[in-house]
């Protein structure tokens, strides 16, 4: 095997951070691999990057590329400039990207356009709505990469159906469990449910990011108040996602109630408090009652944690959170969440379906033994390749 390769393992958002940081751990294991850690800025600042850096122990980004927010095709555009010059310097051996966000295409794009191999974790998902900035980021990505490392047997089919060939889809399970497991017990010891002054199974978790459910001011109200109907049978946490808080802000909503950190809720009411750290956010979902969200990864997540989970969309690229989870897609009307929010709260006992295939701590030494062998072959192809030249 070569004597070192460098691999490009790229973050941007938050929940990139769960999903890199065991596929970097697992590559330190080998002194061939050379793992880089490229962090775009998507997202910065503490809260949203920092405070997942140091608990998922990743450490500091080798580069930070620091592009911070802006439109969508102008955060691409920008990512892509910037990624785009590094790796010509650089001229890593592999790019590795996680999930689909604004990063995640635009450091695809960038290294497919000079040639470097494309590593897609999180593959084929699909929710086959291509007005989601996010479906558009999937289905590029997957079209430019070598290798895709599935999370569902479904997801292999929607490959299959792009024309992508069988021999470049790998099931390796989700890597956002292996960060999950590997974080649950120091979680669960986490003081947020004292600062907070609530009890387990007692309060419910809110959370709201996506443009479709956010950005048009009538409808986030009317949003806010079904979830202050909800917020009178027992408390609403919301953590609140800097693009919502500013929606907020402008918006002027006034039925939420601010957690100041000081003491702990009352019993009813929807308390807003700034992005929680992975650890506290973590244990807020495993001792709920029921999370409320139109994020993707919370909903493996609390299918792994047996937590209801109601996502406020109207589709989902992750259905085998619903076949075999404990998921519920409810749509977006809001009077719809406050039934269906009531119809898990009357629900008992509380029950914990198994887990998915493959979602078992060990998705990131599946992919490293598959990234190993691939690098492996190109070398020795290349150097049959030079042989076979110089014979003839």
């Amino acid at each position: 095997m070569s004597t070192s390769f460098k691999i490009f393992n790229v973050i941007g958002a938050r929940p990139n951070i769960m999903k890199i940081a065991p596929i970097v751990a697992e590559m330190r294991r080998y002194p061939e691999l050379h793992p880089v850690v490229v962090h775009t800025g998507q997202h910065y600042g503490f809260a949203m990057s920092q405070v997942f850096l140091e608990q998922l122990k990743l450490g500091e980004p080798d580069y930070n590329l620091q592009v911070g927010s802006g439109s969508h095709h102008a955060q691409t555009a920008q990512i892509l400039t910037a990624f785009g010059n590094l790796v010509q310097q650089e001229r890593p051996d592999l790019i590795l990207v996680v999930g689909d966000v604004n990063s995640t295409l635009a450091c695809s794009l960038a290294g497919a356009k000079e040639c470097i191999p494309i590593a897609h974790v999180e593959a084929g998902l699909r929710s086959f709505d291509r007005s989601m900035p996010e479906e558009i980021n999937r289905v590029v990505t997957d079209a430019l990469s070598e290798l895709l490392f599935t999370t569902e047997e479904a997801a292999a089919e929607n490959l299959m159906r792009e024309g992508v060939s069988e021999q470049k889809i790998f099931f390796a399970g989700n890597v956002m469990i292996d960060s999950l497991f590997a974080a649950l017990e120091a979680a669960r010891r986490s003081p947020i449910l004292g600062q907070l002054g609530v009890k387990r199974r007692q309060y419910a978790v809110l959370t709201l990011h996506r443009p479709s459910n956010v950005d048009d001011s009538e409808r986030l109200l009317a949003t806010l108040n079904a979830v202050a109907q909800i917020a009178n049978d027992l408390p609403v946490i919301f953590p609140v996602h800097p693009r919502t808080a500013d929606r907020l802000a402008e918006s002027k909503i006034a039925n939420l109630q601010k957690w100041n950190g000081i003491g702990p809720i009352d019993n009813h009411g929807t308390w807003i408090m700034p992005p929680a750290s992975y650890l506290d956010f973590l244990c807020l979902m495993d001792s709920s009652a029921m999370v409320i969200t139109d994020s993707g990864g919370i909903q493996e997540e609390t299918t792994c944690l047996g937590v209801p989970c109601l996502t406020y969309r109207e589709n989902t690229e992750r259905p085998i959170t619903v076949t075999q989870g404990t998921n519920t897609v409810i749509g977006t009307a809001p009077e719809n969440l406050v039934a269906e929010a009531r119809r898990v709260l009357s629900q008992s006992p509380y029950s914990h379906p198994a887990q998915p295939p493959l979602w078992d701590g060990h998705a990131a030494t599946r992919i490293v033994t598959v990234i190993r062998k691939y690098l492996d072959d190109r070398v020795r192809k290349n150097n049959e390749n030079v042989t076979s030249l110089i014979i003839s």
